[in-house]
């Protein structure tokens, strides 16, 4: 039978061969009809129909003469049409639709053309088997080599549109000059994107005072344009010449409305304001109208032509040049308006978003909170997580000595306490003095008869941009570290200062620094884990450290790890609350944080701005670099002018973009409204209109200056 279905499917294909065009207008007219998208451009049809006759042929050939279709190569016009789609922006999708629909209509004719041949139905069903089979293997094979030859076009094209987005960043805005800045724009729109570019600007935009909404009749003046012709012949207007376009045209109303327009033209209507004077030489086909738009100003227009190049404009390099003439506007803009004009258009554009939750990314973090199993009531041990400034966390477990709800209560109003100056960024050794002086005055407040208030508490500051962790006790014993589970070290309870419980006043505290390894297990916990009636401390430490190591040595989640720390320590019913906060250490992405070192001069300034914009730019968050650069601005100025050097500038991305300035002078700067003539206070009045959050850090070096924003809603 398996030489029956072979000669019989070789005789099949042989007959059929010369219906091979017939069978391939077929295809083409069922494609045609299901996927018009495919065929709005007429220039593709040839190919098209060369191609599918070429894959009838190709599938013929196997067929008759029993070739292996995995070793089959798509033919050339196939990967020719991959290529053109790929141009155009068809999606992938279409383009494999295509070939499932035509391989069943083959395969449908086939099947049909198998009953004409021979009525022995166990053949045919053999036949029609083998023909599934092939066709599917046919497929697969020739539509792998054309998705190859499309991604390799789209690769292509995206490198392509990447290295003029980074021309354009490098090349335009090089100078205050409107005229140069303009000509810019239109030397880097004529490098492999289109064959002529005009960029016209209001005639208002050259006077004194804000340029006038257009109208129909608004004039123009064509102040820069660039063609690959030498001379622009293609153009209608000269540089530094005057006109208007005409009423309801297309720039007319791109003008007007605001919106870009892509424009079809064919070479017998092209419009007035787009043909040059004398008979048609140009074969234009299409045209990017854009309004050269800067907060909330039309400034003027800019055109991108093509009539050389043979693809026509779609709408992704629609959205390519829109990215590029509103970086261009803005330019042209700064020039025109310079720093006042700037601030006050950022001001009004740019609304705050409102609060949310902020999720911490420095550290994969787990609690657990297990109450005493006496009778003695519920404690005061408590644990938190605390976002900070500049992607950092605050873990933190305290232990309020007491039982019962006066405990309960104590704890919740220490927390509230560490969550406020947490959040004023105090240091580790200075929030737990601050809250000492908060204990001691709850203290006189209290007239209790069973003993005064006094707490524990340990509070550490993990910066997954340095992975530097900062830690201060009071009273409170030390955390565990276990190793990332790649490292051989052990876990350790490392040597911490600890100062006096909360409460007792006039003794310090202090600070102390660890670097953790990325994926470190950092375990903070209450006395009451480690303390047991069946062993002393030391052997609890002992099985807290090999708990915690074998939990990073396994990988486990910080979940996981609680569970492992609880059924090691713990009995039953244990004696006391226990309070236990497991971290995983996490590092930044060195690609997400950008550090810059400012001389203390003015002329430094200018050099933070292009430093943020570059930056943000590499991150994908254009639509944040102009408020972004306002607060630099700012800020810097402010460190220059009050500071002390060194001073230091630093943009970090996490679930937030933060911008932090640093200077070594330990005063911290204030919020105050400035009077109609004074010259200066509405620096932090603007940082802190446009910022979602900001305030002051400070260390013993000097101060940081910090200021967040919420990331575009695009963005994970």
């Amino acid at each position: 039978m398996e030489e029956d279905v072979s000669a019989f499917l070789g005789r099949l294909a042989h007959e059929l061969r010369p219906r091979a065009h017939q069978w391939a207008d077929l295809l083409m007219a069922r494609m045609r009809g299901e996927l018009p998208e495919l065929w709005q451009n007429e220039e593709l049809t040839p190919v098209a129909l060369r191609e599918t006759a070429d894959h009838v042929t190709a599938f013929l050939d196997a067929l008759e003469y029993g070739r292996d279709v995995s070793e089959v190569q798509a033919p050339p016009a196939a990967l020719d049409v991959a290529r053109r789609l790929a141009e155009r922006g068809v999606p992938i999708s279409t383009l494999l639709r295509s070939y499932r629909l035509g391989h069943v209509t083959l395969l449908q004719l086939l099947q049909e053309e198998t009953t004409r041949f021979t009525d022995d139905r166990q053949l045919i069903n053999a036949a029609t088997h083998r023909l599934i089979a092939t066709g599917f293997e046919y497929v697969d094979r020739s539509s792998e080599q054309v998705v190859t030859a499309y991604q390799k076009e789209r690769d292509r094209r995206v490198q392509r549109r990447l290295l003029l987005t980074n021309e354009a960043g490098r090349r335009i805005g090089t100078t205050l000059d409107t005229t140069r800045t303009a000509q810019e724009l239109a030397e880097v729109g004529s490098d492999d994107f289109a064959d002529l570019v005009t960029v016209d600007l209001l005639d208002s935009v050259f006077h004194d005072g804000e340029p006038q909404p257009p109208t129909d009749a608004t004039a123009l003046r064509r102040v820069a344009q660039q063609s690959v012709l030498n001379g622009c012949p293609d153009s209608p207007v000269g540089t530094g010449r005057s006109h208007v376009y005409p009423a309801k045209s297309a720039p007319a109303e791109v003008l007007a409305t605001g919106r870009p327009l892509l424009l079809r033209v064919t070479a017998s209507d092209v419009p007035s304001w787009l043909a040059p004077p004398g008979p048609p030489a140009f074969g234009f086909h299409s045209v990017l109208l854009l309004p050269l738009y800067a907060r909330g100003t039309t400034l003027g227009l800019a055109q991108f032509v093509r009539h050389r190049t043979g693809t026509p404009f779609d709408d992704d390099d629609l959205l390519l040049a829109q990215e590029i003439t509103t970086r261009a506007a803005v330019y042209i803009d700064n020039a025109r308006r310079y720093t006042h004009e700037r601030h006050t258009a950022l001001t009004l554009q740019r609304s705050l978003l409102p609060q949310r939750p902020v999720e911490q990314s420095a550290a994969g973090t787990a609690a657990r909170y297990l109450p005493s199993g006496s009778r003695a009531g519920v404690g005061g041990d408590w644990y938190d997580v605390i976002p900070l400034s500049g992607a950092r966390v605050a873990l933190v477990v305290g232990d309020v000595v007491g039982r019962g709800l006066h405990a309960a209560a104590t704890m919740g109003r220490l927390r509230t306490v560490v969550r406020a100056f947490a959040d004023i960024d105090l240091m580790p050794d200075e929030l737990l003095t601050h809250l000492d002086d908060v204990v001691i005055r709850l203290q006189r407040e209290e007239t209790r008869e069973d003993g005064e208030i006094s707490a524990t508490c340990l509070y550490a500051v993990y910066d997954p941009v340095t992975r530097v962790c900062s830690l201060a006790s009071a009273g409170h014993v030390p955390p565990a570290v276990a190793p990332p589970s790649a490292a051989a070290r052990p876990a350790e309870c490392p040597a911490l200062p600890i100062g006096p419980p909360l409460g007792l006043g006039g003794l310090p505290f202090e600070t102390v620094q660890w670097e953790l390894p990325e994926g470190s297990l950092l375990a903070l916990y209450s006395d009451g884990l480690i303390q047991s009636r069946e062993r002393d401390v030391d052997a609890s430490l002992t099985l807290l450290r090999d708990a915690l190591a074998q939990a990073s040595r396994s990988s486990e989640s910080p979940d996981e790890a609680c569970d492992r720390l609880l059924a090691a320590l713990l009995p039953d019913r244990p004696a006391d609350d226990v309070a236990l906060l497991v971290a995983r250490t996490r590092a930044l992405d060195p690609g997400h944080v950008a550090t810059l070192a400012l001389p203390s001069e003015p002329a430094a300034v200018s050099g933070a701005r292009r430093f943020t914009t570059d930056t943000l730019s590499a991150w994908g968050l254009d639509e944040l670099s102009f408020t972004t650069e306002l607060m630099v601005s700012e800020l810097v100025t402010n460190a220059i002018r009050y500071g002390k050097p060194p001073v230091h500038l630093r943009l970090i991305l996490e679930s937030t973009l933060t911008c932090e300035v640093f200077d070594t002078n330990s005063t911290a700067p204030h919020m105050r409204r400035a009077r109609t003539f004074d010259e200066g206070g509405r620096g932090l009045l603007l940082v802190a209109q446009l910022a979602e959050r900001w305030g002051t850090r400070h260390s013993r070096e000097g101060k940081v200056i910090w200021a967040e924003q919420a990331l575009p809603q695009r963005l994970p």
